[in-house]
């Protein structure tokens, strides 16, 4: 039985994600990348390293490659895995938990994008995740951790929807928000429709955990960072925490 509740992407979703993301709700993968990269280095000047845990398809990737000597990724999907190595030949992507692997190397920066840390279970495995992004860091090191939405953010009922329109192939992605208890619930259903093969349907379900700032806050600190921030993020309500790994002189203005 597939683990969505971690986000376990299956394959169709995985082969249209980036038409999604890309085609249907402009993310700009491009502007983030160069956005991360300064926000690395001005905590960080000498910065040259950099990991993205939960890393997708790969695409911020793709950008931070050419502004960092060596990039590396970390995806719990095979199949989205199996994308970000085909867009990025000569880049490691590893197959991993965020909740424990062990690299056996470190980096200048890790980052923790597009709210995947929601999908942790309970503040036990939010300590673990957290624990497991810094230990990858050098004394110095910047962790930049895109939090899920907290228990007063989220928003029951709610219907959202993305259409992607590329190359004659359509996408149509409807879902529905609910929650249990500090659990979010989205029951994603998708339409995809191509010339000559007719429309196919499927599927699936996200369970992702609703932490409040100061649990977060809290799985940060005693993880050993220190500076920690909550910066503006690129969508309303998806702020961004910045936090520095001890061993850096650097401290936030506020």
């Amino acid at each position: 039985m597939v683990d969505r509740r971690f986000g376990v992407y299956q394959a169709e979703l995985a082969d249209i994600y980036d038409v999604l993301y890309i085609a249907g709700r402009a993310k700009d993968y491009r502007h983030e990348a160069a956005d991360l990269a300064d926000l690395v280095k001005a905590r960080n000047p000498d910065a040259a390293t950099l990991l993205d845990v939960a890393c997708g398809t790969g695409e911020h990737l793709v950008h931070l490659r050419g502004l960092f000597e060596t990039v590396a990724g970390l995806e719990f999907s095979e199949q989205m895995a199996a994308i970000a190595r085909a867009k990025l030949p000569g880049v490691q992507i590893h197959q991993g938990d965020m909740r424990a692997f062990a690299l056996g190397t470190s980096f200048d920066a890790v980052t923790c994008l597009f709210s995947s840390i929601g999908y942790v279970q309970g503040l036990l495995e939010l300590r673990a995740a957290v624990r497991c992004l810094t230990a990858h860091l050098n004394p110095g090191g910047v962790l930049i951790l895109e939090p899920w939405f907290t228990p007063e953010q989220w928003h029951d009922g709610n219907i959202a929807h993305t259409v992607a329109e590329v190359e004659g192939l359509t996408i149509a992605r409807m879902g529905y928000s609910t929650r249990a208890g500090r659990t979010s619930i989205m029951r994603m259903h998708y339409l995809i429709g191509e010339p000559g093969k007719g429309i196919r349907h499927f599927d699936d379900e996200h369970r992702m955990t609703l932490f409040t700032e100061e649990e977060y806050r809290a799985a940060l600190t005693d993880a050993g960072l220190t500076g920690i921030e909550l910066l503006e993020g690129w969508a309303s309500g998806r702020d961004r925490f910045v936090a520095v790994m001890a061993g850096s002189s650097f401290a936030p203005a506020f």
